[in-house]
């Protein structure tokens, strides 16, 4: 994950505000995907509600065509779908209507166990692709972490707020393997003159063309959170922030 000093000889120098809007770019269309399953969701629900009852887990099976789609359309997507808020559905207390790409690439879906007395992962709440969305009202890009409910991979998990009649109701969300990511954004990383690495709202390394920072790693001390809702270059001692367009993502450049 850290730089290879034969690559940084050859490549060609990049402009940073290039690089931070292709990175922007490549997300973005991860987050296409991940809108377009909020909005089959609002809508789903809206219609639900219509109808005068609550939804049930298997009203969610309406979505599976466009998860389907989205699944074999979108090169980055490991993995897509609805996470609904504890107490939505009238039939269980916690759902993921979610399906991702099998060893072979196949479309299959994820059969968590979610009963809180048998499963160490039945709260998915407290986790940042979750929270994060429930609590901001914005998009998340959260990880990277070792994926061990979906594909035991270490993984990115972009989201973002689904709602229903004004009121949060769950998150959409893709997953992206980090190393289909980093194949994606490193040669981006490593054409810069400086150090240079990818953050999220938290602090945490999405991937890393700086050896003194790997990826997975946490950045501390920084409000990098508030320099995203800023959403523009900021200028801190040892160091410069850009935006990468409206990803919630930040490239940081290590100066001396």
């Amino acid at each position: 994950m850290s730089s290879s000093p034969g690559l940084v000889a050859t490549a060609p120098a990049r402009d940073a505000r290039q690089v931070a809007r292709e990175v922007g770019g490549a997300l973005e269309a991860v987050f296409a995907a991940v809108a377009a399953t909020a909005d089959d969701t609002a809508a789903l629900l809206g219609a639900v509600a219509a109808a005068g009852r609550r939804p049930a887990s298997a009203d969610l099976a309406a979505l599976r065509p466009g998860l389907h789609l989205r699944l074999r359309r979108q090169e980055l997507v490991s993995g897509v779908g609805f996470v609904a808020a504890p107490g939505l559905l009238a039939d269980v207390p916690a759902w993921l209507e979610w399906w991702q790409c099998g060893p072979e690439g196949d479309v299959r879906p994820l059969l968590p166990d979610l009963d809180p007395e048998q499963s160490a992962y039945s709260d998915y709440t407290h986790w940042d692709w979750f929270a994060l969305p429930r609590d901001t009202g914005r998009r998340a890009v959260a990880g990277p972490y070792v994926d061990y409910l979906c594909s035991d991979e270490y993984s990115l998990t972009l989201s973002a707020p689904v709602r229903s009649d004004g009121r949060f109701v769950g998150v959409a969300a893709a997953d992206v393997y980090l190393r289909h990511f980093e194949a994606a954004v490193l040669p981006l990383l490593r054409a810069l003159p400086v150090p240079a690495r990818l953050v999220n709202a938290r602090g945490r390394v999405a991937a890393s063309a700086d050896p003194a920072h790997l990826a997975g790693s946490l950045t501390k001390g920084t409000d990098f959170a508030g320099a995203l809702e800023r959403g523009r270059p900021v200028d801190l001692p040892g160091m410069r922030l850009l935006p990468c367009g409206d990803v919630p993502l930040l490239l940081v450049l290590t100066r001396a």
